[in-house]
C-alpha cells in the first residue's frame, strides 16, 4: 500500500512545489513507483513535467466535481515510474463550487482509496493557503512534508500550519503525522541560513531532515524546460539534494 505525503506551507515561495517534483522523480529513479496529485490551482508541479496545463483535460478540478473517475484523470508515466493528477486555474473555483456539498472535505481521499495500492509513494502539492484543497490533501495523507525557506520570516505561518493539521488529525484523520520540516534554497556561505537552521530546530518540535536542499541556478532554471532536475541536470547540487531527501523518505 503506498503511502501518501502532503507537501504543504500557507506561505508562498519557500520551494513546495520544487520539492514536490524533485522528490516525486528522485523516487521514482530509486525505483520506487509514484502519483503527484497537483492540488494547487496554479498548476506548476503539473507544467514542472512538461504538461500543458492550460490543455489538459480532465483535471483534478473535473475529480472534485465527480465528473470523471480518478483513473480518467491519471497521467500516466511523465516521466519513467511518475504518474500525475495535473490541474490549472480552474480548481480554484472548486472553493465556491463545494458549497453545500456533503463530505466536501474527502472527496480527494474517496477517490484516491481505489488506486493508493497501485502507488510506492502519493506525493500532493498542497497549495499556499489553507483551504478546502489543503485540508482535502490533509485528510488523504499519511504524513505532511514542510518545506521552509532559509530566510528571517520563515517560522512565520508554520505554527498556523501545524495548528491546522492537529486540528484535521484530531477531527478528520488520526492517522495524519507530521513527516518533519526541509530547509530549501539553503546557502551555508550565509549567516542567516546558519542561524534560520538553528532557529527552527530549537522551537520546533519537529522531525528536520538532515538533507538540505540548497539554492541552486540549475533547480530554479529546471521547471522552464518542464523537466525535473534529476532529468535536466543529474550531476547540479540540487539533483543530488533530492536524491538524499528521497533517500530519508524511503528510510
Amino acid at each position: 500500500m503506498g503511502k501518501i505525503i502532503a507537501i504543504a506551507n500557507q506561505k508562498g515561495g519557500v520551494g513546495k512545489t520544487t520539492t514536490a517534483i524533485n522528490l516525486s522523480a528522485a523516487l521514482a529513479e530509486k525505483g520506487k513507483k509514484v502519483l503527484l496529485i497537483d492540488a494547487d490551482p496554479q498548476g506548476n508541479a503539473t507544467s514542472g513535467f512538461g504538461i500543458d496545463k492550460n490543455e489538459v483535460e480532465p483535471t483534478l478540478y473535473e475529480l472534485f466535481l465527480d465528473e470523471c473517475s480518478v483513473s480518467d484523470c491519471i497521467k500516466k508515466d511523465v516521466i519513467k515510474n511518475v504518474s500525475i493528477i495535473p490541474s490549472n486555474m480552474n480548481l480554484a473555483a472548486a472553493e465556491i463550487d463545494l458549497i453545500g456539498i456533503e463530505k466536501k472535505e474527502f472527496i480527494l481521499r474517496d477517490a484516491v482509496d481505489y488506486i493508493k495500492d497501485e502507488y510506492d509513494f502519493i506525493i500532493i502539492d498542497c497549495p499556499p493557503s489553507l483551504n478546502v484543497l489543503t485540508i482535502n490533501s490533509m485528510t488523504t495523507a499519511d504524513s505532511i512534508i514542510v518545506p521552509i525557506q532559509c530566510e528571517y520570516y520563515a517560522l512565520e505561518g508554520l505554527s498556523q500550519l501545524i495548528h491546522t493539521a492537529n486540528l484535521v488529525k484530531e477531527r478528520l484523520n488520526p492517522k495524519l503525522d507530521m513527516e518533519g520540516v526541509v530547509f530549501t534554497m539553503y546557502d551555508s556561505r550565509t549567516n542567516l541560513s546558519v542561524q534560520v537552521v538553528e532557529n527552527v530546530k530549537g522551537s520546533l518540535q519537529q522531525k528536520v531532515y538532515k538533507t538540505m536542499i540548497p539554492r541552486n541556478i540549475r533547480l530554479a532554471e529546471a521547471p522552464s524546460f518542464g523537466q525535473p532536475i534529476n532529468v535536466y541536470d543529474p550531476k547540479s547540487s540540487g539533483a543530488e539534494a533530492y536524491m538524499q531527501l528521497a533517500e530519508e523518505v524511503i528510510g
